[in-house]
Order: structure tokens, then sequence, then C-alpha cells
């Protein structure tokens, strides 16, 4: 199971639109193991997606927020510019967007995963770069700039990644209880490896 986000150049999707940073975590010997990709030149893309790669094998599941839309594509087409096979061809993916729409629509304001954080998974992030900057950190790093708010985007893609894994635990566990009781719902999401 790999849960996976990316940061992007920019949310307009296309052959120009990069992802600069990926974060990913698996679970590997009991703890959740974190890794993180970034770029430091726009020339350095093709090693970020071949290390990434080399992180999915056949039999890896995919789990994202909105990954199966955004995320995924938006890779493929990486890959593909840079003449390398997608790794992702082929793979299961649960993407956590549909069944916490489908347990939160009408909830809350909005099933936007810093929502069901708050909300749900009780997460406060403190001093957050909200993803709509990090395109804009990552050219100011290019440009020369300080590399304090690209630490700030690496910081909101970990927590993202950790998020992934907690919702998952806890929209399996709210499944199970739902089953238990013999409620009507959803079919179940695949259990989370402790």
């Amino acid at each position: 199971l790999l849960f996976f986000d990316t940061e992007t150049t920019g949310l307009a999707g296309g052959t120009g639109t990069r992802a600069f940073m990926v974060g990913a975590a698996d679970w590997h010997h009991g703890q959740l193991r974190i890794r993180q990709l970034t770029i430091a030149s726009t020339s350095a893309e093709a090693a970020m997606l071949d290390v990434l790669a080399g992180w999915v094998g056949p039999r890896t599941v995919l789990c994202s927020y909105n990954g199966k839309c955004y995320d995924a594509p938006l890779l493929a087409t990486r890959y593909r510019l840079a003449r390398r096979a997608h790794p992702f061809a082929g793979l299961r993916h649960v993407d956590l967007l549909y069944p916490t729409r489908r347990r939160y629509r009408g909830v809350y304001e909005n099933c936007r995963l810093a929502t069901i954080e708050r909300q749900v998974l009780k997460v406060v992030r403190e001093d957050d770069l909200p993803g709509s900057e990090a395109p804009a950190a990552w050219l100011g790093y290019l440009r020369g700039g300080g590399a304090g708010l690209l630490r700030r985007v690496l910081a909101h893609n970990r927590q993202d990644v950790i998020s992934l894994s907690r919702l998952l635990r806890h929209l399996s566990a709210a499944g199970a209880e739902q089953a238990a009781a013999g409620l009507p719902g959803e079919a179940m999401l695949p259990a989370p490896v402790a």
C-alpha cells in the first residue's frame, strides 16, 4: 500500500504542469515510512521519476486523495514526456476522496482534505503553507530564493501522506462498525496494514 501525493506547478493540467515534489508513505517494518522527492531544477525531473518508479512494484496498491483524477494522470503525462514507462499503469488505486464524500458530504462545508483533517482526524496544521502557494515557493527557490518556503511545502506534503494513512484507517474502522451493526452501507475499504 503506497500513499502518495504530489505538489505541482499548477492545477491547470496538461503538458506544462509538472510535479516538482512527490511524497509517499508505506508501512515498513511496522512503522509508517515517509519518503519525499523534490527537484531543484527542471532537468532533474527524469531522475525523480526514476526513483519514484523504484518505489512501486506489480503488487503495489496506490492510495491518494483525488489522485485518480489529478495526481496519477499528471504523473502519467510526465512519464510519457520523459519517454519512460509509467509505473502506476495497471495498479489498483484507492482514491479516498470518493468514500470520504459518501460519508461526509453535507456534514461539513466541503470534503477537502484540510477540512477532513481538521474535523474528522483532529489534525491542526500549524504554520502550514497552503498547497496553492507551493508553486510560487518552488519557483522562488529555483530563482535563487531561500529554501524556507520550500521546507514548508515539504512539511505540508509530509502531513498530506500521513493524513492519508490515518484517513484510510478511520474509514476502514467506520465501515467495519457499520457492518457489525448490520447497517446498510458501502463496500468496505481494504483493511489498513497495522
